[in-house]
């Protein structure tokens, strides 16, 4: 396939495997990379910026093709050291970073000081304007369907992509509540230049997550998940389970951020996704694991989606002519 994004990229395919905590390990990146598509490391899965060297030397010795490393910027009242992060990014020689979170105004030009091809994820079009100007190079659009913080506008994706399209000049990535080939062909007709997929990509034979975790989204249906933090308008979607079950009804009776801390604490959900005690944290997941039906090799999964996508574009163009 050929679109901006696979030429800005140099991908064969326009799928994105989005940055993902305690999932975005050269196991995955380099299974997706090696299947045409574009992977992704998480830079604050990794504990400090020197792992985060070593772990990007690890994907460099699994894969030959294009890969990038996720920096997700959040407001922290102890932040993460990102100069030191950044600085291991540059100097590895990584080629593409996608930024996530906060405005990328004092990260964008940085990195594109030094050749590095900025996606920034953000979740409305004024912010995508707003990044746009920072210099960011692709604009990865989430809707309210994803995983993780859809952010507080509650905008799905057949709205927010032909906005975000028609608003930037920039080219636009379609992420969020994505799954199938039938899909990124939707996106594609919607203006999008590519997709990027976070949950269908834990749903893989590479996903470096405990299969119990696997099995509980892969049960589960498009009700099975729940938005904490919703009242403190820090909203996230997450897998419907003991633990994101106890903060709703928590915050329903007016708990701070907290009271429900140790509910939610990372290292809690890292357990769980390698112990595979899916009652033990939070497990982050989208409405599309009701779409999701089988655990398919990273490779199967990206050439079935470009057969899918091929196939719904041709009916389409049928039923159009």
């Amino acid at each position: 396939m050929k679109t901006a994004v696979t030429e800005m990229l140099g991908i064969r395919y326009p799928i994105i495997q989005g940055g993902m905590q305690w999932v975005g390990y050269a196991e995955l990146a380099s299974a997706v990379s090696n299947a045409g598509g574009l992977g992704i490391l998480t830079a604050l899965t990794q504990p400090s910026a020197d792992d985060l060297a070593a772990e990007i030397r690890r994907c460099r010795s699994m894969t030959d093709k294009p890969f990038g490393v996720n920096l997700t910027i959040l407001p922290s009242i102890k932040p993460p050291p990102y100069a030191e992060y950044m600085q291991v990014i540059v100097e590895s020689g990584i080629k593409i970073v996608e930024t996530a979170g906060n405005n990328p105004r004092d990260f964008a030009p940085k990195f594109k000081e030094h050749g590095i091809t900025v996606i920034h994820k953000c979740t409305s079009v004024r912010h995508a304007l707003s990044a746009e100007r920072h210099g960011v190079d692709i604009i990865s659009i989430d809707g309210y369907e994803c995983a993780g913080h859809p952010g507080e506008d509650d905008v799905t994706n057949l709205i927010l992509i032909p906005a975000a399209v028609r608003a930037c000049r920039i080219p636009v990535v379609a992420s969020g509540g994505i799954a199938d080939g039938y899909q990124l062909a939707a996106c594609m007709a919607l203006g999008a230049q590519g997709i990027n997929m976070g949950t269908r990509f834990m749903m893989t034979a590479e996903a470096p997550i405990h299969a119990r975790v696997k099995e509980a989204l892969l049960k589960g249906t498009e009700r099975d998940t729940n938005l904490i933090f919703r009242t403190m308008h820090n909203t996230s979607r997450v897998f419907k389970n003991a633990v994101s079950d106890e903060v709703v009804a928590m915050e329903k009776k007016g708990a701070a951020f907290e009271e429900v801390r140790h509910l939610v604490a990372g290292a809690r959900g890292r357990n769980a996704m390698k112990t595979g005690d899916v009652d033990g944290g939070i497990v982050s997941a989208g409405m599309v694991i009701g779409l999701i039906n089988d655990l398919p090799t990273c490779k199967d999964l990206i050439e079935r989606i470009v057969r899918e996508c091929r196939a719904s574009l041709a009916t389409a163009g049928a039923m159009a002519a």
